[in-house]
């Protein structure tokens, strides 16, 4: 007997405005919801404070890049905590948005300039189509970090689904890690000292309302592209490190402190500078002050010719190139793009990040990387884009900057990976959470998360098993405080106990 989809849509359409109530105002959103990531929740949470009750229409569709089954995406979507109500929608949308006629459609901000069909059948009723990603929010780390607490290794959870919706197997990535000592690499860019200054409180001053703090313990660390180099050391590749420092104190320590890692360091001196050196000061266990010694002038062509002989020189050789760049002068345009142009003559698969905290990046001047790193605002930065969904912006600056793969980090929510659009595969972007929920020292989650997923890419590995594995050796860096290089014994150790 043929049902009447007619009569079922106007049913479904009364059941909701009986369960939002009467005189609510009605928000829809559609979609496919494929995997439900950070861009999602924030459209949604956008359109519930459009109105007072929020629908939202998962799509029944048979295209080729929805991969997770109607109900288990509907069953994702009805979960969230600001949706109303959820349904699975195998009827005609427009004759679903006429039956239920919402006040407010939203959709995203990558629409607008697109033909919407909802326009008019909104406007037929009186309702209104808005368009937005949500809000973006950005943290500074500047001055305050976040909270510290006393967790360790056994706050990292693994998820199993993201594994098992791309192939592989957790316990399958120490493959990985044992060829890493068969990399020959180098990196290239900004050195950073880190220094931890813990202080007891002394209280406030009579003389002005000021925190007095007196200093009981001093602590320096690697930082910047430095630790990117120490970090692929210790999981065993040969590494050359190429940078420029001032002729200081700080980079003798830095010189000493590299050599032990057993870095082959270049560092050349520009008397012009003073070696970077950042300085936190704690108490409490809370950062009061971050006090940063730098200067962010272009090196001179003279030492930049220098980097770049010495990458001639060795390009050959090698099984990768990272560039990392905090924007203190190290990699001026002139030397990236001779360095690009090296690398992309010899074959050489190369990576890169563009750290933007107080300074300004641009990521996509690393034109042609197997995989760009950014963050969602150094993203965001590059392609001076304050409101497209996430997938979107992760396509775009692939596109702009001709990158294979791109991951956007997104702090306490995880990272976006957008792998290449090239593959033969159905799977376009996709998020996977943060490992470690209780991070002791968000610094250094970002070189971590680059070294190791470059080095996976680089003996075979795929962009999702890549994207995992350097998601845990995040959470492994972020489960102590200071910036040390990372232990392979603690990622097999996470991958033993998956």
């Amino acid at each position: 007997m043929k049902i009447d989809r007619t009569a079922e849509t106007h049913l479904l359409a009364e059941e909701i405005r009986r369960k939002a109530g009467e005189g609510a105002r009605i928000v829809f959103v559609s979609g496919n919801f494929n995997v439900i990531h950070p861009g999602h929740v924030r459209l949604l949470q956008f359109a519930a404070q459009c109105g007072d009750f929020l629908v939202v229409g998962v799509l029944e569709t048979g295209q080729r890049s929805i991969t997770v089954p109607g109900p288990a995406r509907y069953e994702g979507v009805k979960a969230l905590s600001v949706v109303g109500h959820a349904c699975l929608l195998d009827m005609p949308l427009d004759q679903f948005i006429l039956a239920l006629r919402p006040e407010v459609i939203v959709k995203g901000k990558e629409h607008e300039t697109r033909h919407n069909p909802e326009s008019a059948l909104v406007e037929s009723y009186g309702g209104r189509l808005l368009f937005s990603s949500g809000e973006v929010r950005f943290s500074s780390l500047d001055l305050i970090e976040r909270e510290y607490s006393s967790s360790n290794l056994s706050a990292i959870l693994k998820p199993m689904d993201f594994p098992l919706r791309h192939d592989f197997s957790v316990g399958g990535l120490k493959g990985h890690l044992d060829q890493f000592s068969s990399l020959r690499m180098m990196v290239i860019g900004d050195l950073i000292v880190d220094e931890y200054i813990t202080c007891d409180p002394l209280g406030m001053s009579q003389e002005d309302p000021t925190i007095v703090v007196t200093p009981i313990e001093r602590k320096s660390f690697i930082g910047g592209a430095g630790i990117v180099a120490a970090h692929a050391r210790s999981l065993g590749a040969q590494v050359q490190y190429l940078t420029v420092t001032g002729d200081d104190a700080t980079a003798a320590f830095a010189r000493r402190t590299l050599a032990g890692y057993g870095v082959d360091s270049a560092l050349f001196i520009d008397e012009g500078r003073p070696t970077t050196l950042k300085q936190r000061y704690r108490a409490a266990g809370k950062t009061l002050l971050r006090v940063s010694e730098l200067r962010q002038h272009p090196i001179t062509p003279e030492i930049a010719g220098h980097i770049l002989d010495r990458v001639r020189a060795e390009i050959a050789g090698l099984d990768l190139l990272i560039f990392s760049d905090f924007n203190y002068g190290c990699l001026p345009q002139p030397l990236v793009d001779a360095a690009i142009q090296l690398g992309r003559e010899a074959g050489v698969p190369m990576f890169a990040d563009s750290q933007a905290s107080s300074q300004i990046s641009d990521v996509s001047r690393f034109h042609g990387m197997e995989l760009l790193t950014p963050t969602e605002r150094e993203a965001r930065l590059a392609m001076r884009d304050s409101e497209s969904g996430l997938a979107v912006l992760g396509e775009s600056l692939q596109r702009r900057a001709g990158a294979r793969n791109v991951i956007i980090t997104l702090g306490a929510e995880g990272m976006l990976v957008c792998p290449d659009p090239a593959r033969d595969e159905p799977w376009m972007a996709d998020r996977l959470p943060a490992l470690n929920s209780q991070p002791k020292d968000p610094a250094g989650a970002g070189d971590s998360l680059l070294t190791c997923a470059a080095m996976t890419l680089c003996v075979g590995g795929d962009i999702w098993e890549a994207s995992y594995l350097g998601a845990l050796a995040a959470a492994c860096q972020v489960s102590r405080l200071g910036n040390s290089p990372l232990d392979p014994e603690d990622l097999l150790r996470e991958l033993d106990w998956a």
